[in-house]
């Protein structure tokens, strides 16, 4: 994969920092066309100064139909007869909270961007992926598989993922697209400052019975959470687990990316689960008494 060749198209969405920054860039030193989904022009044209002519930013918001379609257009436009030889489905936010006092429409916020909008942009970049024998590559968490307190909504995401990796893989399979999902752990991102931001205001609209119940917990959640992100390993480790799955001849279904997302997903699959749920909150620093 170090030699530079002309390997296809791919949209990337998500692209303006973090893993879909990562992946933009090195799939772009590989050879591949890159077209950068962003939300910003202004992101945009910072990523074009770290990459090559090849790259091309493209304005996209997976919440918004119109702007999908508006993506999709675009790349067939610029591909002409070609098809797509992958997708990366990158973007996503994270919305934390105790469940209880979560205000419904943060929740909906979460699985629009991380579920809802994932399947759509899927949908509008089908037909194109099927002209190329292309590949979708969905990016998942080791959260997918391991839920943790007040990451409940983000979790959710991850896990519905996995479903639907699974049931696009199959129902795709008569055309040869291949569908993968990589589930890294910790990655040092700009996603866990956002999420810190975001759950602070969302926190701080909370009744004062929410702080009463939940601030110790939430306070000892968001310290491992910060200690965690400082320690994570870097994006451009998911991009080369990426790239693994859309030049392999046999793309894996599932690639497990650090040692922490290794280690989480075989405990979740080898304890009851009344002991995983003890081990997460002691890791964690929850209080046992309220």
């Amino acid at each position: 994969m170090a030699s530079k060749q002309n390997f296809g198209a791919v949209v990337i969405t998500g692209a303006s920092s973090g893993i879909g920054e990562a992946c933009a860039i090195y799939l772009d030193k590989l050879g591949y066309q890159v077209f950068a989904g962003v939300r910003r022009d202004a992101d945009g044209e910072q990523l074009r100064r770290k990459t090559s002519v090849r790259l091309t930013p493209l304005l996209l918001d997976v919440r918004d139909e119109a702007s999908i379609m508006a993506a999709a257009n675009t790349v067939s436009a610029a591909l002409n007869t070609v098809g797509l030889a992958g997708l990366v489905n990158n973007a996503g936010i994270v919305v934390a909270g105790p469940l209880e006092f979560l205000p419904v429409a943060e929740l909906r916020k979460q699985l629009e961007v991380n579920v809802i909008g994932q399947i759509a942009v899927t949908q509008a970049f089908l037909p194109l992926l099927r002209k190329a024998q292309g590949r979708v590559i969905n990016i998942g968490s080791d959260n997918g598989k391991v839920s943790v307190p007040f990451l409940g909504p983000y979790c959710a995401s991850k896990f519905a993922m996995e479903a639907l990796t699974d049931a696009l893989r199959m129902e795709l399979q008569p055309w040869g697209i291949e569908v993968s999902i990589i589930e890294p752990g910790t990655v040092t991102t700009p996603i866990w400052e956002k999420s810190s931001d975001l759950a602070d205001d969302i926190w701080n609209k909370l009744p004062p019975q929410a702080h009463k119940l939940y601030s110790a917990a939430v306070d000892a959640t968001r310290n491992t959470a910060n200690k965690l992100s400082k320690n994570g390993f870097p994006a451009e480790v998911v991009a080369f687990a990426v790239a693994q799955a859309l030049t392999a001849k046999k793309p894996k279904t599932r690639y497990v990316v650090g040692l922490d997302a290794q280690i989480n997903i075989w405990l979740a699959k080898i304890l009851p689960d009344r002991l995983l749920d003890k081990l997460i909150i002691q890791y964690l620093g929850l209080p046992k008494n309220p």
